[in-house]
């Protein structure tokens, strides 16, 4: 999903808030709201249990979604297209960004920095550490989540079984502290782009309000993570000890994975491009599906060597989620289910952003532990858009539910894909199992440290008034 500038992309934007401004829904019986509401919560429950593939779960809840619609008569089957035609543009970013990441990790660029970075730390247990929770931090907000955890669980594997270290706490330490990176820019995670374009917030503005607050919560998840394994790594070495890994380290070569190093520079340019294009996408009037559809189209141009293979590399099966997800969503829409849950939240709260950002920003957050972040984040856009409807201030909700969406990840091993992602290299790569008890006492822990403080620092900067407002709220 992009963000939204003025001038020439202003039509588009009137089109697109056109779109989202429909005629009011008549809501339907509150037998239809239930059943509707029944199935995308089993359809939610689908996606979190194993056994069951998410995008199959979410298909399946889709074509039942439609077929009860059409039956029970809520809207005419082009109605699916309008639904559909909302969130085209995060397709965009998912298919421009994929592409560009295959193509730049082909060139070894990313191998290159990881190695230097190993070099940079010695080797040192307690230096490595601190040093990949940062690198985590920076690989997410530039490369997205999926793409920077792919790249450094097979670094930190490769970096613990040449110097004899236990993978759990590096790799765990990675996950963790890549939801603190999620937050940091617009594209850095899947349910701000989401949320970022329903809201119509500018790249810049995370730089002003939700990348203070993901430095934060990455401190609190390593001082989390430093407590929690203080007996499992040897945070004190000898001389010897430092002297006899600086050698082992020697024999990485940052080169090994570089077949052409002008290819490797030319990748370094569009990607460091891309990124500069993401920031200045409002002031360019273009949105950031565009800028990474640029990203791709040039990476393939100048540095791709597989075309179809890059493409083919694209996470299709994310897409079709994303298409099953927003049909369910908008089938429920279309009951006034989703409305009447708004009207609750503000009857309850009394329209009172003392109440209304705990009572968001804690569900949003144990939610996004048990189900995912992106399917809470998809439901809750509509919510709170209703809600902000009534008078109140978007602004302050549209932020808690970013950040408390991928902070809830942490909560268990299946909130969020970097925690996903690190457990199964574990398991597969190590032979380590991690359980859920050992996960939630620690992240689980984390997690309520970074909603609360989350709560805290929202509250704090709107009443203080240093919330930027947006435009048409």
């Amino acid at each position: 999903m992009s963000a939204f500038c003025a001038h020439p992309f202003l039509a588009s934007l009137q089109l697109l808030a056109s779109s989202m401004e429909e005629t009011p829904i008549t809501p339907a019986s509150p037998w239809v709201m239930l059943l509707f509401a029944a199935i995308m919560l089993a359809t939610y429950i689908g996606v979190a249990i194993e056994p069951l593939h998410k995008t199959v779960a979410a298909l399946c809840g889709a074509v039942v979604l439609i077929a009860l619609s059409l039956f029970l008569g809520l809207f005419q089957y082009e109605k699916i297209y309008d639904i559909l035609e909302e969130d085209l543009n995060i397709f965009g970013v998912i298919i421009g960004t994929g592409i560009l990441v295959d193509v730049v990790g082909k060139s070894g660029l990313f191998h290159f920095l990881s190695m230097w970075i190993v070099r940079f730390t010695g080797g040192r247990a307690s230096t490595l550490f601190l040093t990949l929770c940062v690198i985590t931090f920076l690989f997410v907000a530039v490369l997205t989540i999926v793409p920077a955890m792919l790249i450094l669980s097979s670094l930190v594997l490769v970096i613990c079984r040449s110097l004899n270290y236990k993978p759990v706490p590096f790799l765990l330490s990675v996950a963790i502290c890549a939801n603190s990176g999620a937050i940091a820019t617009f594209a850095s995670g899947l349910p701000n782009i989401m949320i970022g374009t329903a809201a119509g917030i500018p790249y810049a503005q995370f730089l002003i309000v939700s990348l203070p607050y993901a430095l934060t919560s990455l401190l609190i998840a390593i001082i989390g993570l430093r407590i929690f394994f203080r007996k499992d790594l040897p945070w004190k070495q000898t001389a010897e000890e430092q002297a006899l890994l600086r050698e082992q380290i020697e024999t990485f070569d940052p080169w090994a994975m570089v077949e052409n190093r002008m290819v490797l520079l030319r990748s370094g340019v569009i990607l460091l491009a891309t990124v500069l294009g993401f920031v200045f996408a409002q002031q360019l009037g273009v949105g950031m599906d565009f800028i990474a559809m640029v990203g791709a189209t040039a990476a393939l141009l100048f540095a791709g060597k597989g075309v179809e293979d890059a493409i083919q590399k694209v996470n299709w099966t994310v897409i079709m989620f994303f298409m099953g997800l927003f049909i369910i969503i908008g089938c429920v829409k279309q009951t006034g289910a989703l409305a009447w849950v708004a009207q609750q939240v503000i009857a309850f709260s009394g329209n009172e952003m003392s109440l209304l950002l705990p009572l968001l920003g804690i569900f949003s957050a144990v939610a996004s532990s048990i189900v995912d972040n992106i399917p809470v984040a998809a439901t809750l856009i509509p919510i709170v858009r209703d809600i902000s409807s009534t008078g109140v201030p978007a602004e302050p909700l549209w932020w808690t539910l970013i950040i408390c969406c991928n902070l809830g990840g942490n909560g268990t091993p299946i909130g969020s894909i970097s925690c996903v992602i690190a457990i199964y290299a574990l398991k597969r790569e190590a032979g380590e199992r991690v359980g859920w008890g050992m996960f939630m006492k620690l992240g689980g822990t984390i997690m309520l440290f970074q909603v609360i403080g989350a709560i805290l620092y929202l509250s704090f900067i709107y009443y203080q008034g240093w919330i930027p407002s947006l435009a048409g709220h």
